[in-house]
């Protein structure tokens, strides 16, 4: 057995991924045809995916149907401030963004993380390249426990990989297990997660003064991250930028 183990690690890494590729071909992740890499999508379903682009709010990050022009902010934006200081998404949350965040969340799909985090470095690019950590919005011990991985997590892991950047998996804490958000309506969400999230005491070095870009699977009303956002703030974040996979939009783009 030793000898064969040194064999394949002395293997070329084409070879091996040759290899790998004749016992698993390369098949899109969400309709599984067969591609030619593994961790991507098929032409068609890639069409499917609806990006979120430029022209967009600065800081709520939604798309506008017209240009404004350069550094433009939208109407909600002005009337109610969030907590963060920018938003910033791959795609709108239906279709196959959806099925993709589903499929790794509920379907224990983690190879599916580098693949969408790789996305998610795209479109939050600027906001990586000059913070000083990413941060992933934290299940509750029990969660945790029950479920044994926490996609956002997963997303933030892969994010700071891609990105250089430091990855701080301890520096929040759900002090509370809340309840699930989804059927909630929006007050209800945001009672649901108020003062749910802590930055631990030994853990405050890493997180004042510095801007961090906090990582999560969906934004949808917002609660959560902005209940996280609160935390980070109070103890001391200098800058708090949002990057999710997928953004709910309740009316077209």
């Amino acid at each position: 057995m030793p000898v064969i183990r040194t064999v394949i690690f002395d293997l070329p890494l084409r070879v091996v991924g040759g290899l790998r590729d004749a016992v698993f071909p390369p098949g899109c992740a969400h309709c599984h045809v067969r591609t030619g890499r593994h961790g991507a999508l098929c032409p068609s379903c890639w069409s499917e995916l609806r990006l979120i682009e430029r022209p967009f709010c600065e800081v709520l990050g939604t798309p506008f149907q017209r240009d404004p022009g350069a550094g433009m902010v939208s109407a909600e934006a002005i009337a109610n401030p969030p907590a963060f200081d920018r938003l910033r998404s791959v795609a709108v949350h239906d279709g196959i963004a959806r099925d993709l965040v589903h499929a790794l969340k509920y379907r224990d799909r983690t190879d599916l993380a580098p693949m969408m985090a790789g996305w998610m470095v795209r479109a939050g690019e600027e906001a990586l390249s000059s913070c000083d950590c990413v941060v992933s919005v934290p299940l509750h011990r029990s969660r945790l426990f029950s479920r044994m991985f926490n996609q956002s997590a997963e997303l933030a892991r892969h994010v700071a990989r891609l990105s250089g950047r430091r990855f701080e998996p301890q520096a929040l804490v759900r002090r509370k297990r809340t309840s699930q958000q989804v059927g909630l309506t929006a007050n209800a969400r945001e009672l649901n997660v108020r003062g749910a999230f802590i930055v631990p005491e030994q853990l405050s070095p890493a997180v004042f003064g510095r801007r961090i870009v906090l990582v999560d699977d969906v934004y949808t009303t917002g609660s959560t991250v902005s209940s996280a956002t609160r935390a980070l703030k109070k103890a001391g974040a200098a800058d708090v930028t949002v990057l999710t996979f997928a953004r709910a939009l309740s009316g077209p783009i």
